[in-house]
């Protein structure tokens, strides 16, 4: 995971960071609370079924590769989630709050969603096969979707709860729930 610190997540932070203050704070980029209540609430309902989609979408390829990729074990599951609970957030500041809401800002909300959700997706294809990286579009549409359709001025809370249990979901401890209950 270390490589994976410093090769995606502090690039992708270090980018947002510096927009955030050259730009002097813009809303666009969602990195207020917006309605707290309806972003909370999207991201308590969103997150159990995108972390159970996200580990049915795994089930799915996983038997069509023919192999699993899961944690050695519930100390390491719960390691992975830590990770993924960085992570998420970092991917959602990058691609939904600065692509996804500059270019929204800047030539319209479909147009902003249509890039954002693209380079979204087209990003997980730098360590992995398309097949799994298409999965991602499963995450990519309808948070993107719920970015620029929740009420309130643009946040990021409740995609950032959503996409740490998608992420949960496909990688690290869904792939364990998986093998623990010998589904793969």
């Amino acid at each position: 995971m270390r490589p994976d610190l410093l090769i995606r997540v502090l690039p992708l932070a270090l980018v947002f960071a510096g927009v955030y203050v050259l730009a002097s704070r813009p809303a666009w980029l969602g990195v207020a609370p917006g309605r707290i209540a309806d972003q909370l609430a999207f991201g308590l309902v969103a997150a159990p079924i995108m972390f159970v989609a996200a580990m049915l979408a795994q089930l799915l390829l996983a038997r069509r590769r023919g192999a699993l990729r899961a944690p050695a074990n519930g100390a390491d599951a719960w390691f992975q989630a830590g990770f993924y609970t960085l992570n998420g957030p970092v991917e959602e500041v990058f691609f939904r709050g600065l692509v996804q809401g500059g270019l929204g800002a800047a030539f319209g909300a479909p147009v902003g969603f249509a890039i954002g959700t693209a380079a979204y997706v087209l990003y997980h294809r730098l360590g992995w096969p398309w097949i799994d990286t298409l999965a991602t579009a499963l995450v990519g549409v309808p948070l993107g979707l719920a970015f620029w359709l929740l009420p309130g001025a643009p946040s990021l809370v409740g995609v950032s709860i959503a996409h740490i249990a998608a992420t949960c979901g496909f990688l690290g401890p869904g792939p364990y729930v998986l093998r623990k209950l010998k589904l793969v």
